[in-house]
């Protein structure tokens, strides 16, 4: 009877030490919508930013228009489960008061135009970002998300 029991303790335990990992290793599943949007948003905002170099108000409504869909994505994130670390990138990519696209944007809003050196480099970053987002997308392992981790610990 004693082994019984203790058998039947040991089985409960390592029950229970399985789903407390299983648990610590939730990460959000592959998402088709995300995905796309993130490849969109990145080939949206690689044309804008190459038109930097120009007059603001001629690109505009093509800003806040790109603005609007990355709040969207941001938003879109924000409510799936087991998904921090790509809602803290999007955070960081719609965050005005950082370096990567919405910070890029109100600078260039701000200066009504940028220079050419400033333009090219600030792209590679953001360009890098999307990769960042687009690899985690379309592949949840732990690389993807420590290059993600490192990215944000860095901007």
């Amino acid at each position: 009877m004693k082994l019984l029991k203790t058998k039947y303790f040991i089985l409960v335990l390592a029950l229970q030490l399985v789903l407390v990992s299983c648990q610590s290793l939730k990460t959000a599943i592959f998402d088709q919508y995300s995905y796309q949007q993130a490849i969109s948003l990145k080939v949206e905002s690689g044309n804008l930013i190459d038109n930097a170099t120009e007059s603001y108000d001629d690109y505009d409504s093509e800003v806040k228009e790109l603005l609007l869909d990355l709040q969207k994505m941001v938003e879109y994130e924000k409510n799936k489960p087991d998904n921090e670390v790509s809602y803290a990138m999007w955070n960081v990519m719609a965050n005005k008061d950082k370096n990567l696209l919405a910070g890029f944007l109100k600078r260039w809003d701000e200066d009504e135009k940028l220079s050419e050196a400033f333009t090219k480099e600030a792209k590679l970053q953001i360009m890098e970002a999307f990769d960042l987002i687009i690899k985690y997308e379309a592949q949840k392992n732990k690389t993807n998300e420590s290059n993600i981790l490192n990215f944000l610990s860095n901007n």
